[in-house]
């Protein structure tokens, strides 16, 4: 059986004509997220000056967009299955183009919370679509690898591209400009991708259970939303009636599955042991990560005074090392193991994150630059082996569910890792002691505390930006401690549970 819509014993089939150019739409799609997740990340200050939201709204700011596409992710990758995965990429495609508009016009943080809702509504339908297409469309393990290498690599130069693009608009523009770089991105892939892009889906699907879909949803944001309230504000029994309702839904979610006929998700495929050691990797990784990536361009700009394009060049060799990587890590995994390049990725991240916990308000950018360059290259190496896995481990015509929880994985560690790191950042950057008649939303973030800064005398402001610059810097390397700690768990769990574990030939 194939997921394709052609004859899987053809010679097209193995090596079907364009699938280069049908890769090049698909990076597009790739690169449409990556810039829109790292621009976020540069206009915040410019965001948190303009909406004034508290330090709990511009987390959740930050992190909704992945509460809602991890929710979502299983979903839409099984939908693609159904109805077709080029169909949802170009409907999804179109969709996020317009919701980055809504982004872009926000007037309240809480209409921004909102579009970055939606957003991750469109934001689900991308990724799994484009992972399954790679699988049905490169039959060949070695040129799966290669693309699944470029598929990476794409991203990676997206999280280059965006912070300068987005640097260079924030200097010129008002800061909702960066959300409408999309437009153009989403434009050529639709108008290419209709023309070039084979549609794949599976034959024998089954229904797309909706109450599946409901108890997904439910569940991801409901404990994540626990683990984000509970590593803010401490125990509550509301947050534990949220936590025990969202694992509730999710234990029913699984129980669903294993006695449906045909399961939105096959919770077989966990049963795999490269598959479950490659997604838990996935999760660790991003979950350690995530509190450099939110709050590094907030460190450049309000604490180092780097303007926006200065500080996106700043983020250069984190992409640089990555898409490197990227290129040259199915062949690496070939030569040496699978466990040897993920954990020797992992492990070289959690080191330069460790690194990062002598961070100070005068650290040098040879320092930074060198750590970002070996984090970039250590993550190359491990996300695009561990996607490989992971599409090689199940069939062609599960390729969409299986890169959605490739995907939920991703998305779930950005919002816990936002959610826990952001908040030890939060916390420990609100306890600095700020001189007399200092407004109060200077506690709430480092962007107010430079925003209420300008209305005060010159004496006290500085005594102001000194204290909470400090307390910023050492909340951002207690984080990156715990950061460290957390890749080289997932190193040492990556070695065990990829043991064995081979690439195509």
């Amino acid at each position: 059986m194939t997921s394709t819509l052609q004859p899987a014993g053809t010679t097209e089939a193995v090596k079907r004509p364009g699938r280069w150019l049908a890769l090049s739409v698909l990076v597009l799609a790739v690169l449409l997220v990556a810039v829109d997740a790292t621009v976020l990340g540069l206009a915040t200050p410019y965001i948190s000056e303009d909406l004034k939201p508290s330090g709990t709204q511009l987390l959740w700011i930050g992190d909704v967009y992945s509460f809602v596409i991890a929710g979502l992710l299983v979903s839409m990758g099984s939908l693609g299955d159904r109805i077709g995965r080029k169909r949802i990429l170009l409907v999804g495609a179109t969709a996020f183009g317009a919701v980055s508009v809504l982004n872009a016009y926000a007037t309240t943080p809480e209409l921004m919370i909102l579009a970055r809702a939606l957003l991750g509504v469109a934001g689900a339908t991308l990724m799994p679509a484009t992972l399954a297409l790679i699988r049905n469309i490169f039959h060949d393990p070695r040129e799966r690898s290669l693309a699944i290498g470029i598929w990476g690599a794409t991203a990676s130069a997206g999280t280059a591209v965006g912070p300068i693009a987005g640097g260079f608009l924030l200097e010129h523009f008002w800061w909702g400009s960066v959300f409408l770089i999309n437009l153009p991105v989403m434009a050529v892939l639709v108008l290419v991708g209709v023309k070039t892009l084979p549609e794949s889906r599976n034959p024998d699907p089954g229904p797309w259970d909706l109450r599946s879909v409901l108890l997904s949803l439910l569940g991801m944001i409901g404990v994540v939303y626990a683990v984000k309230e509970l590593a803010s504000h401490g125990f509550s029994l509301p947050t534990l009636a949220v936590g025990l309702l969202g694992a509730a839904a999710l234990y029913g979610f699984v129980h669903r599955q294993l006695t449906m006929p045909v399961p939105l998700l096959d919770m077989r495929l966990f049963r795999n042991r490269g598959f479950s050691g490659a997604v838990l990797a996935d999760l660790l990784t991003v979950l350690g990560m995530s509190g450099l990536v939110f709050f590094l361009s907030q460190y450049l700009q309000l604490v180092q005074g780097r303007r926006p394009f200065e500080a996106g060049l700043a983020e250069v060799p984190a992409a640089v090392g990555a898409v490197a990587a990227g290129l040259i890590a199915g062949r690496a995994a070939r030569r040496f193991s699978v466990r040897a390049v993920v954990s020797g990725g992992l492990a070289a991240v959690g080191l330069a994150l460790a690194a990062l916990t002598l961070l100070g308000r005068s650290t040098g950018y040879p320092v930074l630059g060198t750590v970002l360059l070996v984090v970039g290259i250590g993550a190359g190496f491990s996300f695009t082996v561990t996607a490989d896995v992971i599409l090689s481990s199940v069939p062609k015509d599960q390729a969409g569910a299986a890169s959605a929880v490739s995907e939920t994985a991703y998305e779930l560690g950005a919002a816990l890792g936002i959610a826990v790191l952001g908040s030890i950042v939060t916390g420990v950057y609100r306890g600095f002691e700020a001189p007399a008649g200092t407004p109060a939303e200077a506690h709430e973030s480092l962007g107010g505390a430079v925003e209420a800064a300008h209305a005060l005398p010159a004496g006290t402001a500085q005594t102001l930006l000194d204290a909470a610059r400090q307390s910023f810097v050492d909340g951002l390397a207690l984080a990156s401690g715990a950061g460290a700690a957390v890749l080289l768990a997932a190193a040492a769990a990556a070695w065990f549970m990829l043991r064995g574990q081979r690439l195509g030939n």
